[in-house]
């Protein structure tokens, strides 16, 4: 990549409610000397409603539109790296991945739809690795606490073949009406096509052609009590995305964490008849958000569910907070507990300070020469995760 390109970064999607949190994280934490920056969209009257509102005239507005691939290829030629907020991406990213693919720009984004990465995989991996691009997806709450936690762990025990279980130990924060969307469209592609269907039940589906298969079952569908644990656990929201990322982290990093390394998510509900209750309790949602499209469940999520551009308000972000567990299982030692936290809600709050922090790592540090369509703790390691400590509110400890 030319060092000479106008911009370090350029937000795209800036407007929308995500995307105007990673600009005021930027506006609010870094100067014009230590990085030059854009934002960006279809809609001038929006993005300088934003710029107004939330930022100053100092920043530049920089115009593209998603299905009009020349206008993203102008933008693209211009900056380091393409920070996307715009989903769904099956419906709204594709031709900006291909456009940074072809001009040698850097790019990240928040996409939790397996099935779409799935597709950029197929379509752009090998073509990134031989233009030295990283394309790396899923840089908010699914998946960097998930990734860049077994990460961690191995870091500290480098051992193979751990068996680790992240339980979700407490939470706390809305969702907008973007990831709504993006939910929506994953049910609605995987209703009428059957490779999807496939893809996104494989537990390996991220996984290279030829190594889809291993010690793995499907992501967790019911209440059920964890005897290892000695808990209720009940199904977690983001496991279908941030399993298949960590295991893509240990196939792309040539099986580092060993081919029998075991990995699952779950919440964690409690125990006693308590717990059992809490657990149902807690997967009620993902009934109504798992219904077809058009059904009773489906319309009824619809009418209380966060339009496109809505989402939690400031005092409910910052009061917002996340808290993971990881256990960890190795033969003839005791079990490892470690702790991963996020000191805002972890949609919004934390997500936007995870996105932004991977766009300036990608356009500032001094990363390995891995290219292709990664993830991040492959794509950025102790650099992401040095950042995400020191300045974006997480915390990445062993507890036992």
């Amino acid at each position: 990549m030319e060092n000479n390109r106008e911009y370090d970064i350029i937000i795209w999607g800036a407007s929308g409610f995500t995307g105007r949190l990673v600009a005021e994280y930027l506006y609010k934490n870094y100067n014009a000397k230590d990085l030059n920056w854009a934002i960006a969209g279809r809609d001038e009257l929006k993005l300088s409603s934003i710029r107004e509102k939330f930022l100053d005239n100092t920043i530049p507005i920089v115009l593209a539109d998603s299905f009009n691939e020349n206008s993203l290829n102008d933008i693209v030629k211009k900056t380091k790296v393409v920070c996307s907020t715009v989903g769904p991406y099956a419906k709204y990213g594709s031709l900006l991945v291909k456009s940074c693919v072809k001009n040698k720009t850097h790019y990240c984004d928040l996409a939790g739809e397996a099935q779409w990465i799935r597709k950029m995989i197929d379509l752009y991996h090998k073509e990134a690795i031989t233009n030295q691009v990283k394309i790396v997806n899923s840089c908010g709450f699914d998946s960097i606490p998930s990734d860049m936690g077994v990460y961690f762990i191995y870091k500290n025990i480098l051992k193979k073949n751990l068996s680790i279980k992240m339980r979700v130990t407490g939470a706390k924060g809305g969702y907008s009406g973007g990831t709504y969307a993006s939910m929506q469209n994953i049910i609605k592609e995987a209703s009428i096509n059957k490779e999807i269907r496939r893809n996104l039940t494989n537990p390996y589906g991220l996984n290279p052609i030829g190594e889809q298969s291993g010690m793995d079952k499907s992501d967790l569908r019911s209440v059920i009590y964890d005897s290892k644990i000695k808990t209720w656990i009940s199904p977690f929201l983001m496991a279908g995305i941030n399993t298949k990322i960590v295991r893509r982290s240990n196939a792309l990093s040539n099986y580092n964490y060993g081919k029998e390394f075991k990995y699952d998510e779950a919440v964690m509900a409690g125990s006693g008849f308590k717990g059992r209750l809490n657990g149902i309790i807690l997967s009620i949602p993902l009934i109504f958000l798992a219904a077809k499209p058009g059904s009773l469940f489906n319309k009824i999520f619809n009418f209380f569910s966060p339009k496109p551009g809505e989402g939690p308000n400031k005092k409910e972000r910052e009061s917002g907070y996340f808290n993971l567990r990881f256990f960890v299982f190795q033969e003839k030692s005791d079990t490892a507990i470690f702790k991963v936290t996020g000191d805002r809600d972890p949609g919004y709050g934390s997500t936007s300070k995870m996105l932004a922090e991977s766009a300036i790592c990608l356009a500032k540090d001094n990363l390995d020469n891995k290219f292709g369509v990664l993830t991040p703790s492959y794509a950025m390691g102790d650099h992401i995760l040095n950042r995400l400590i020191s300045k974006a509110g997480l915390s990445f400890n062993k507890i036992k």
